[in-house]
């Protein structure tokens, strides 16, 4: 590992990260207060703040996956996807009603969420290896936002990807729903499994799950060999997000979000 910032100081960014969740009010750019930082300084405040959840009652349900398009993964000048961490509390029903209060800059993706039966460890773990541990995939939305200021006030500064991987990856939430499907039992290719994102009504966004690393299955195998460099495994029961394949949607409280996957369902929440 890379790091160039002290144990002190990664708890001390968690512990703005925790205050910004609390309080509703983002805390600065860790990138602009530690110019020097690298991807590896990221991930230690991101767990260091996931201690905190731990050690307050949370408990890890899974994982998520992040900036699986090469196209993303361009414009943030990062070479690999990133990853955060599940907790129980992010969970909501489908068609439920979020509270929006809860959040300080929401936006919303579509993905698919893989539900393990058997552990997926590295270094050599393969998408093979995935379908064959997975109990069942499902249509979901995560739901984004930023407890670090998006753009810096006083200088203009854009945030970069390594105050969002400090800020859990940008997770917050999760839905699932739709209809759940056994990968040994699907007909069709999952790569060409859509979704049709509306928003109020309003169609936002579509995509396919081939725009996850060509199948999700490998954002899946990807995580697991990543995790292994921290001796890290998947367990069985764990949710893991395998990575949007939509741009961002904002939305704010009033708004209601359905994403229709067709034959495998739709999946929906109202921010109230």
């Amino acid at each position: 590992m890379r790091t160039t910032l002290s144990p002190e100081q990664c708890r001390a960014a968690a512990a703005d990260l925790e205050q910004a969740d609390k309080s509703r009010i983002p805390c600065g750019q860790f990138s602009s207060r530690h110019p020097g930082m690298t991807i590896d300084d990221a991930y230690a405040i991101q767990s260091a703040w996931m201690d905190l959840k731990l050690q307050s009652g949370r408990v890890a349900k899974g994982h998520k996956i992040g900036l699986t398009s090469k196209a993303m993964q361009r414009a943030v000048n990062i070479a690999e996807p990133d990853f955060g961490l599940l907790l129980d509390d992010m969970f909501y029903r489908d068609g439920g009603v979020i509270p929006a209060e809860r959040f300080l800059q929401l936006r919303i993706e579509a993905e698919l969420a893989f539900i393990l039966a058997k552990p997926l460890s590295g270094p050599d773990c393969t998408l093979f290896d995935v379908l064959d541990a997975t109990a069942y995939v499902t249509p979901a939305l995560e739901i984004l936002d930023a407890r670090i200021q998006r753009v810096d006030p006083a200088t203009g500064k854009t945030r970069n990807v390594f105050d969002t991987i400090s800020d859990n990856a940008a997770n917050a939430a999760i839905v699932l729903g739709g209809r759940p499907f056994k990968p040994a039992q699907l007909d069709a290719d999952m790569r060409r499994i859509g979704a049709i994102v509306s928003k109020n009504g309003d169609v936002e966004e579509t995509g396919l799950a081939a725009g996850v690393l060509n199948h999700p299955a490998h954002g899946v195998a990807w995580l697991a060999n990543r995790l292994h460099r921290q001796g890290v495994s998947l367990q069985a029961g764990e949710v893991v997000l395998a990575g949007s394949f939509i741009r961002p949607i904002d939305v704010v409280k009033g708004d209601t979000i359905v994403a229709d996957y067709g034959e495998f369902g739709s999946v929906s929440c109202h921010f109230g």
